[in-house]
Formats: C-alpha cells, sequence, structure tokens
C-alpha cells in the first residue's frame, strides 16, 4: 500500500483535471489541473456541493447521485459545464464510484475537449508553417540564382552598348532585378535567428502605438488593456516591434479604408495563460497578446491561408506583413492565430514566459 502522501503527490502532478466528492456530491479534494480547468481554488471550495463550481443538465446531476447508490460508473462526452465565472468549458467526464474507509465517495475526472481540439489545430498550423517555409525557401534559392545571372549579365551588356540611351533599358532591367531579389527576401523573413534579450510585452506594444498614433494623427483610438503584472519574455526587441506593427498597421489600414464614418477602435489587451501548450510543449507560463480592431473583418474565403506570402485582403496589399509577422513569433517558439467577424477582428500572440526553472 503506498503512502498517502506519495497518493496525494501523484495526483497533484497528473495533467487529467481529479475532483473527489463526498456522498452528499460535496469537494473533498481537487487537484491543481482540476484547480486550473474551473479557474477555483481547492481550498475556498473543499466542502461546497459540486453544483456551485459548474451546472450540467439536470440528468446528469440526478445520474452523479444513481452512481453513489447503485455503485455504477459512467461517461459522459462533449459535455457542456457553465462554471459559477460566466464561462462555458466543453468537457468529456468520467464518474466513479468509490468506497473506502466505510464511506461512499465519487470521483470526477474531467477531460477539456476545447483544450484537445485547440492543440490538435495548433499541431496542424505548425506543421502548415513549416511547410511554407520549406517551400518559400526552395522557392526563393531557385528564383535569386537566375535572378543573379540576369543582373550581372544586363550590367555586362550596358557596358558593351554605344549608345548611351539605350542603358535605360538594361537599367530597367537591373532595377526589376533587384526589386524581385528585395522581394524574395521579404518573404524569407529575417536573416539572423532572434538576439534573446529580457524584455516587457509592453514596451513592444507601447512603442507599436506611439507608431500608429503618430501615423493616424489622433483619428484612431488606440485602447490599452493590459495586465501589470506580466514578467519578463525573452525575445528579440526590433523583431517582435516589427511583428506587432504589421498586425497593427494592417488593421488600421482595414479600418481607414472602409471609410464608414464609425471612428476606428484598435485594442491591445496583455494576459498571463498558466500550464499553456504550444505545439507538443507545454509552457508553464505564457504571454498572450490580443489585438482587435472594429474594421470590416477578414473575408472567410482566405483567412485560413492569411499566413501564406502573397495572401492579401487589400487590392494594394503586398501579402508579406502576416507572413513575415509568424515567422518571427514561430522563431520565439510562440504561436499567432486569427478570429474574424464583420466589425471585429482578433489576433492573438502567444509568446513563452521564463519558467520557474529558468
Amino acid at each position: 500500500m503506498l503512502p498517502e502522501h506519495l497518493l496525494r503527490q501523484i495526483l497533484d502532478n497528473l495533467t487529467t483535471a481529479v475532483v473527489l466528492l463526498d456522498g452528499s456530491l460535496r469537494v473533498s479534494y481537487m487537484n491543481p489541473a482540476a484547480e486550473m480547468l474551473l479557474e477555483v481554488s481547492g481550498q475556498r471550495v473543499q466542502g461546497q456541493r459540486i453544483s456551485s463550481l459548474f451546472s450540467d443538465a439536470v440528468e446528469s446531476m440526478e445520474s452523479l447521485r444513481n452512481s453513489i447508490s447503485n455503485g455504477h460508473p459512467f461517461t459522459k462526452r462533449e459535455a457542456q459545464l457553465n462554471l459559477s465565472n460566466g464561462q462555458c468549458l466543453m468537457v468529456d467526464y468520467s464518474v466513479t464510484p468509490v468506497q473506502a474507509s466505510e464511506r461512499n465517495w465519487v470521483l470526477l475526472e474531467l477531460l477539456p475537449r476545447d483544450r484537445l481540439l485547440r492543440i490538435t489545430r495548433e499541431e496542424a498550423q505548425l506543421s502548415k508553417q513549416e511547410v511554407t517555409r520549406v517551400l518559400v525557401r526552395g522557392l526563393a534559392h531557385e528564383i535569386k540564382n537566375p535572378l543573379g545571372g540576369i543582373r550581372g549579365a544586363a550590367q555586362l551588356l550596358a557596358r558593351e552598348l554605344v549608345e548611351p540611351s539605350l542603358q535605360d533599358y538594361t537599367d530597367v532591367i537591373i532595377q526589376e532585378a533587384d526589386r524581385l531579389r528585395n522581394l524574395v527576401d521579404r518573404m524569407l523573413g529575417p536573416y539572423q535567428p532572434p538576439r534573446l534579450a529580457p524584455i516587457n510585452i509592453h514596451e513592444i506594444t507601447e512603442h507599436v502605438c506611439s507608431l500608429i498614433q503618430a501615423e493616424t494623427q489622433g483619428n484612431m483610438d488606440i485602447l490599452r488593456d493590459y495586465d501589470p503584472s506580466i514578467p519578463d519574455l525573452l525575445g528579440d526587441r526590433e523583431q517582435l516591434i516589427q511583428a506587432v506593427l504589421n498586425i497593427v498597421r494592417n488593421a488600421m489600414q482595414a479600418i481607414m479604408a472602409e471609410a464608414d464614418g464609425r471612428r476606428g477602435q484598435i485594442i491591445l489587451r496583455t494576459r498571463t495563460l498558466r500550464q499553456f501548450t504550444i505545439g507538443s510543449k507545454r509552457h508553464r507560463l505564457v504571454c498572450r497578446l490580443e489585438i482587435t480592431d472594429n474594421g470590416p473583418g477578414i473575408a472567410p474565403g482566405i483567412l485560413d491561408s492569411i499566413f501564406y506570402p502573397m495572401v492579401s485582403g487589400r487590392a494594394d496589399g503586398t501579402g508579406l506583413g502576416l507572413s513575415i509577422t509568424q515567422n518571427i513569433v514561430t522563431r520565439h517558439q510562440g504561436l499567432i492565430e486569427c478570429d474574424s467577424v464583420p466589425g471585429h477582428t482578433t489576433f492573438t500572440l502567444f509568446l513563452p514566459l521564463p519558467g520557474e526553472d529558468e
């Protein structure tokens, strides 16, 4: 028989949310994973009825009582729980009756469906990002090699021309070759890996806000909703400024292009997330930066491909800004997501923060 303190330590370190209820459906124990999932303190809710944590369908609560009386376990899939803080949570949960110390107990295991779906979506997105980067690198190599030959040949031809007026044509060839080379370089993103140094996310957002306010000359509302307790992250200041500026400037241009008389608004919101998974890696602490605007939104037809190079919702757009932003965020081991409907577009950046062991 394992010692009680070891059993508790095992439960405390499980990533599955576990709640132990007594025969009256009152909370006797809750592991840290359950505290994070239900967003409550286990000590504070100890002794409270399970209905104070969340509410489910009436028949489900009745099934809990029946499980105690008849001793039969059951599992419910895709249950929508309404938490005490007003949020909704989609979970699978299993109920197992347990008899110990001459008492009846109920072991409740909760597995969040939302999180699993998000992790699956993120892994697919990261996989597509990597495929895109490989394709762009290969394409850039195939383009830049002949461009160099074309430019060199044009320079040699210019030296052989007798009439100076004919050099206008070789100048056009050289200029266009340079333009295409610069375009390919922008598609590839920054050459240098991030030069990491401690920096506060709000230093980055405030710098971007000052640039946008200067460009709009006060004709747009830029609102802040910051969490001042966010610690410094390890990042490249210039690259992160470029990443955030690309998103905010896109929002500004989309709002100004709409010109429907409604005053433009951009909101920058920062929060911290605990035990957050990016790709296959779980981080103890992550900074979440949301950039929300009230512009026309992104056309549904391109929403899934806006991070690909040369994809733009504007006729005069280059389609490189978001691709570069994604490249920078990925180099910082982070993730970028987008949700958009007309009048409400949100880009969310997730950037890992140094953990306690770092």
